[in-house]
C-alpha cells in the first residue's frame, strides 16, 4: 500500500541502481522488467508499467511491474485512447484519485488493473515529441504528491535519453519502436540560397548528452544554476534599458523575455530538477521539452509565438551556463545544419569546408545568415514549421533550396534523383566556369559588366575564380556584426586593405555602415523603435555620430594608400543627408593630408537609392554624386510598404511587376540623361530572369552574390538586348499586377531564336 506524500529519496541512488541492474545484460524483456520494478519499489507504487511509441503510433506495453505479466507486448492503446493516449496527447503529466472514473480510462481486461484507482503518468519527451509514458499506481485513492509527480518526470526524462541512447534496450531490439522520427517525410519551405544539398543533420542546439544528464555536486549545480539565471536577468534588463541595444529581438519580445525570466513557475521548474539532481543544462532542456509538448500543438499564432520566446530564452540560459556559449563544433562531412534561426556569427562559426546546407524553422530570405549562406554558396531553405522536432542527429537530409524543400530520411530513389540534379548543377557550374574570362556582351553588342556583392574574407578567395569585374558591393557592416566589440581603425583598415589588394586593378565599391533596424550590434546603444526598417539606421546613424563614421572613413582612406576608392553611402533619402556624408569624406581627406599621409588617386563618392522618395529627386541628386546604386532589396520593400524579413507580406509583391519595372526604369534614364553611372546591386541583379528585365530597362552594371555570376553571364550572352527592351516596355503598358510569366516567355523567346 502506498504512503502519501512518499517521495524518491535520491534521484541519483535509483538510478544508479538502474544502471547497475542494466549493466548486468540478458535479454532486453529481463532488464525493462528489472527497471519498472526498481521504480515500483523505489516510488512505494503497486504497479510500474513502461510504455513506449510504436511506429505507427500507438502504445505498447513493453514491461510492467503489478499488471499481469500477459499483457506485455499485448496491450496497445490507439494515438488518443485511455489515459496513456490522453499523456501522449497532452504532453504532460495526468495524477488521478480515481482513474477508473475519468472520461479518458479505457479498460483493458487482460491488464489486470481492476483494483487499481491513484494513477500517476508522465511522458518520456524527447525534442518535444512523446515517445513514451511511464506509470506508477496504487489501489488506494489519493493524489500523488507534487514531490512525486517531480521525481516520476526526472525518471522519465532520464529513461528517455537511455532509451534513445541504446542503454535501456539495444537499436535491433528497438525494432518498430518510434523513439525519434523515422519515416521519410518532405517539408515545404521557402528557398533563401539557392543549391542542392545532401547530408548529415546536425543539430545547431543539440541535446545534453545521457552522461551529462546528472549531477555530482547538487548545491554547486544550483549556484550554477543560480548564477547563470541572474546574468541572464540581468542582461535582459540592460537590453531593456537601452544599454547594450535590442539584441536578435524587438522591444516587445525582449519584454516577454523579461516576464518569463522573471516568471516564478519557470524559475521554480528549473530549480526543482536541479534539487532532484539533473544537471543545470538537462534542467533547461527538461523544461524546453515540456514546453515544446504543451505549447507545439497550439494554433493560436501568440501561444506559438510564446513558445518561440521560451525557446530563445532556453538557449541564452544555456550559453550563460557554458560560458561564451559559442564554442565551434566538430562537424562531419557534408554536414546540414538544423536550426530555428541563426544570426550570421553563429553561421560563421562552423568549419564551412565541411557545412554542406543549412535548414531553418524561420528566417527570412534577407536575413543576415541567409546573405552569409549565398556568401558562402550554402544552400538553404527556411521556414520550415516544427522542423527541429521531426529530425534527429546523424538523420540524413536533403536540401533542395532549388524548389524550397527539406527532404528528411529520404526515400532511395529520392536520394537517386537528388544525386542526378546535383550532377547536372555540377555540368552547369563547369560550364560557367569556361565563360569565366568571356566578356559579357550581349548578342547586339551591349557590353553588361558584372560585379560581385562580397563583406566576408572568404569572399575575397573566390573573386577571380567567379569571373566578376569587381566588387559592386563590400558590405563593411559584416565585420561589425561578427564582432564581439566595436572594430578599431587598424582592424577597420587592415580589412579594407586585404580587400583592395584582392581586387587589384578592379573596382571595389564600400558601402559605409548600413547598421540599424534589424541589424543591431550588442555592444552598441539602440532604444526601441516601433518601426525599426523606418527609423535611426544606416546613414542617419552614421550622421548622427559622426566621430563612428568618420572613423571607418578614415580607415577607409588610410587602406587605399593613394589607391583610387569608391564609397557610397546607403539608405540616403534626401539631398542633404548626401550633402552632409560627402562633407564628412572631404574633412577626412583634408585630415589625412594635414599629417603628409596620401589621398586616394582617385576618389568616388555615390548614393545607395533605397528611399523611393530619392526617385523624385534625381535631378537634384544625380549632379551631387560620382555615382548611384540601385539597392532593391529595401527600395521594393518600402515602395510596396511590405517587410522583407516579414515571411507574412515579403512575398506579396513581385520584382517583375509594373510598379517596380516603372521605378527602375525612371531611375536608369535619369541617370543615362546626366551620364551618371548607375548600378544595380540588390538580390534582384543575381538571378537570371531579373537581371534580364534590369538589361532590358538599360542597366549595363549589375552586382550580385558571387554564385549568381555565371547564370547571369549565360543570360548576357544570348539575350538580344534591343528585342528585350522592346517586348517588356510592351509589357508595362499593361494593368497586370505582375508580368514574370510574360517575362519569362520573351527570355525564353529570344533564347531559342538564338
Amino acid at each position: 500500500m502506498a504512503i502519501p506524500g512518499v517521495a524518491i529519496r535520491g534521484q541519483r541512488s535509483l538510478l544508479k541502481q538502474i544502471r547497475e541492474a542494466l549493466a548486468g545484460g540478458g535479454p532486453a524483456q529481463t532488464r525493462l522488467d528489472m527497471v519498472v520494478r526498481i521504480i515500483a519499489r523505489s516510488m512505494v507504487a503497486e504497479v510500474c508499467s513502461l510504455y513506449l511509441r510504436r511506429a505507427a503510433g500507438e502504445m505498447e506495453l513493453f514491461a510492467t511491474e503489478g499488471l499481469a505479466e500477459g499483457a506485455v507486448h499485448v496491450t496497445q492503446l490507439k494515438p488518443g485512447e485511455g489515459l496513456v493516449g490522453e499523456i501522449m496527447r497532452l504532453g504532460r503529466p495526468l495524477n488521478l484519485s480515481d482513474a477508473p472514473n475519468h472520461p479518458a480510462f479505457s479498460y483493458r481486461p487482460e491488464t489486470g488493473e481492476d483494483p487499481y484507482h491513484a494513477f500517476l503518468g508522465v511522458p518520456l519527451l524527447r525534442g518535444g515529441r512523446t515517445i513514451g509514458v511511464l506509470v506508477v499506481q496504487n489501489r488506494t485513492e489519493r493524489v500523488y504528491t507534487e514531490d512525486e509527480v517531480e521525481d516520476l518526470q526526472i525518471i522519465a526524462m532520464v529513461l528517455a535519453e537511455m532509451v534513445a541512447g541504446g542503454e535501456l534496450i539495444t537499436e535491433d531490439e528497438l525494432k518498430g519502436v518510434e523513439i525519434a522520427p523515422h519515416r521519410p517525410e518532405r517539408l515545404k519551405g521557402s528557398r533563401f540560397a539557392d543549391g542542392l544539398a545532401l547530408g548529415t543533420a546536425v543539430l545547431h542546439e543539440p541535446p545534453v548528452a545521457p552522461s551529462q544528464l546528472l549531477s555530482d555536486d547538487v548545491a554547486a549545480e544550483e549556484e550554477r544554476l543560480k548564477t547563470a539565471v541572474a546574468a541572464l536577468q540581468a542582461q535582459i534588463d540592460d537590453m531593456l534599458e537601452g544599454q547594450h541595444g535590442l539584441v536578435d529581438a524587438s522591444y516587445e519580445v525582449l519584454e516577454s523575455y523579461r516576464m518569463f525570466a522573471h516568471d516564478r513557475g519557470w524559475n521554480r521548474s528549473l530549480e526543482d530538477a536541479v534539487r532532484n539532481g539533473l544537471t543545470a543544462e538537462a534542467a533547461v532542456e527538461r523544461v524546453r521539452s515540456e514546453h515544446r509538448a504543451r505549447l507545439g500543438q497550439a494554433r493560436d499564432p501568440y501561444l506559438k509565438e510564446r513558445l518561440h520566446d521560451l525557446e530563445d530564452l532556453n538557449d541564452r540560459l544555456l550559453r550563460h551556463l557554458a560560458g561564451d556559449g559559442h564554442i565551434a563544433r566538430e562537424l562531419p562531412d557534408n554536414a546540414i545544419l538544423i536550426a530555428r534561426n541563426l544570426g550570421p556569427a553563429d553561421l560563421l562559426e562552423y568549419d564551412r569546408t565541411k557545412l554542406a546546407g543549412l535548414l531553418l524553422e524561420e528566417g527570412s530570405a534577407a536575413s543576415h545568415a541567409t546573405i552569409v549562406a549565398r556568401a558562402l554558396d550554402i544552400p538553404c531553405v527556411g521556414r520550415l514549421p516544427g522542423l527541429r522536432d521531426r529530425v534527429s542527429e546523424g538523420d540524413p537530409v536533403i536540401v533542395d533550396a532549388e524548389t524550397g524543400e527539406a527532404y528528411l530520411r529520404p526515400r532511395l530513389d529520392v536520394v537517386t534523383a537528388i544525386k542526378n540534379r546535383m550532377e547536372v548543377r555540377s555540368q552547369r557550374r563547369a560550364e560557367f566556369a569556361k565563360l569565366r574570362d568571356t566578356p559579357a556582351f550581349t548578342r547586339d553588342g551591349a557590353k553588361i559588366t558584372l560585379l560581385m556583392n562580397a563583406g566576408l574574407d572568404v569572399d575575397l578567395d573566390i573573386l577571380v575564380e567567379t569571373g566578376a569585374e569587381g566588387i559592386g558591393l563590400f558590405r563593411t557592416e559584416f565585420q561589425f556584426m561578427v564582432a564581439e566589440e566595436l572594430p578599431r581603425f587598424n582592424s577597420q583598415a587592415a580589412l579594407y586593405g586585404r580587400v583592395l589588394d584582392a581586387a587589384g586593378d578592379m573596382p571595389v565599391t564600400f558601402r559605409t555602415l548600413d547598421l540599424g533596424g534589424d541589424k543591431v550590434l550588442p555592444y552598441l546603444e539602440a532604444e526601441r523603435e516601433d518601426n525599426p526598417a523606418l527609423g535611426w539606421r544606416a546613414i542617419r546613424m552614421g550622421l548622427d555620430r559622426p566621430a563612428l563614421l568618420r572613423l571607418q572613413l578614415r580607415a577607409l582612406i588610410a587602406a587605399a594608400r593613394g589607391r583610387a576608392l569608391r564609397v557610397m553611402f546607403p539608405l540616403v533619402a534626401s539631398v542633404d543627408e548626401f550633402r552632409a556624408a560627402r562633407a564628412l569624406v572631404d574633412t577626412e581627406v583634408a585630415w589625412a593630408l594635414r599629417r603628409g599621409r596620401p589621398a586616394p588617386s582617385r576618389l568616388d563618392v555615390g548614393a545607395m537609392i533605397e528611399a523611393p522618395a530619392l526617385i523624385w529627386h534625381l535631378d537634384a541628386l544625380l549632379p551631387m554624386t560620382d555615382f548611384v546604386s540601385v539597392g532593391t532589396n529595401d527600395l521594393m520593400q518600402y515602395l510596396f510598404a511590405a517587410d522583407r524579413g516579414n515571411p507574412r507580406v515579403s512575398d506579396r509583391y513581385d520584382l517583375l511587376s509594373p510598379p517596380a519595372l516603372r521605378a527602375l526604369e525612371m531611375i536608369q534614364r535619369a541617370c543615362a540623361d546626366t551620364g551618371t553611372p548607375v548600378s544595380v546591386c540588390g538580390e534582384m541583379a543575381g538571378r537570371p530572369l531579373e537581371a534580364f528585365a534590369l538589361v532590358a530597362l538599360g542597366f549595363d552594371r549589375l552586382s550580385m552574390p558571387p554564385a549568381g555570376i555565371g547564370p547571369v553571364k549565360q543570360m548576357v550572352l544570348s539575350c538580344d538586348r534591343e528585342a528585350a527592351r522592346r517586348g517588356v516596355q510592351a509589357l508595362l503598358k499593361g494593368g497586370a499586377g505582375s508580368v514574370r510569366n510574360e517575362i519569362e516567355t520573351l527570355a525564353r523567346k529570344l533564347y531559342l531564336a538564338m
